[in-house]
C-alpha cells in the first residue's frame, strides 16, 4: 500500500523528543516547518502556536508506539482511530511529477493539505500513513527502540519482524552493552569459583603420609 509512506510522518514527529533524556528538539517554528520535509507550501502556514499543538498530537501518536510495543493492539488501534477521527485526511488523485515512459502520469493517491491549520495537516496525514502501515504490516510492526535510555520510535519492514532498534547506532551500542555484561558476569563467575575453590581447599584437613 504506497500511502504508508505516510507513516514516516508519524514517526518524525514522535522522535522529536527523548524523554528518558529530557531533550525535546521541537522548541520553534522553524522546527515544526522542518518536520513537512518537502511539502514546502504546508510548512508556510506553521505559526508559533503549532508549537504547542505539534506537542499535543506528538504525545498521542506515542502512546499510539508504546502500547504496539507493549503487545496491546486494541489500545494501540482505539488511540490512532481517535486521531483519525480527530483529522480526517483529504485523498486525491494525483500525478505530478510521475511519469511513465510515454510520458503519461502515473496516477496514484495523494494525501492532500489540510485547511485548516498545520497541526491539522500534519496530523492527518501522519494518523492515516500510520493507520496503512498497521493494516498492511501489523500492529507488532510498531515499535520503540530497545536500547536504553533511546525510546525512540520505529517501523520495522524487517522480512522476519525481528527488529529491535531504532538505528544501527543503537543496535551497536546494544549490543556492545550486552557483550561488556556478559564478559563482567563471566568475571564475575569466575572469580566467585575461584574463591569457592579456594575455600575448599583451605577447609580441607592434611593427613599424614
Amino acid at each position: 500500500m504506497e500511502l504508508a509512506h505516510y507513516s514516516d510522518y508519524a514517526v518524525r514527529l514522535v522522535n522529536t523528543e527523548e524523554p528518558a533524556r529530557n531533550k525535546d528538539s521541537l522548541t520553534s517554528v522553524e522546527a515544526v516547518r522542518d518536520l513537512f520535509g518537502v511539502s514546502a507550501q504546508a510548512a508556510r502556514r506553521a505559526t508559533d502556536a503549532d508549537v504547542t499543538r505539534f506537542r499535543s498530537v506528538r504525545a498521542r501518536l506515542r502512546a499510539v508506539f508504546t502500547a504496539a510495543d507493549a503487545g496491546d493492539e486494541t489500545q494501540a488501534v482505539d488511540l490512532l482511530n481517535s486521531l483519525l477521527l480527530e483529522f480526517p485526511v483529504n485523498p486525491q488523485i494525483s500525478g505530478h511529477d510521475y511519469r511513465d515512459e510515454d510520458g503519461r502520469p502515473k496516477w496514484h493517491m495523494h494525501l492532500a493539505e489540510h485547511p485548516s491549520n498545520a497541526t491539522a495537516g500534519y496530523a492527518a496525514i501522519a494518523a492515516m500513513g500510520l493507520a496503512f502501515h498497521l493494516t498492511e504490516y501489523g500492529v507488532d510492526r510498531l515499535g520503540l527502540c530497545q536500547a536504553a535510555p533511546c525510546r525512540n520510535a520505529y517501523l520495522d519492514t524487517s522480512t522476519n519482524r525481528s527488529r529491535r532498534y531504532c538505528s544501527d547506532r543503537c543496535a551497536t551500542r546494544a549490543n556492545v552493552a550486552a557483550y561488556r555484561a556478559r564478559k563482567r558476569l563471566e568475571t564475575e563467575r569466575s572469580d566467585s569459583t575461584g574463591l569457592t575453590a579456594e575455600n575448599a581447599h583451605a577447609a580441607t584437613p592434611r593427613t599424614d603420609r
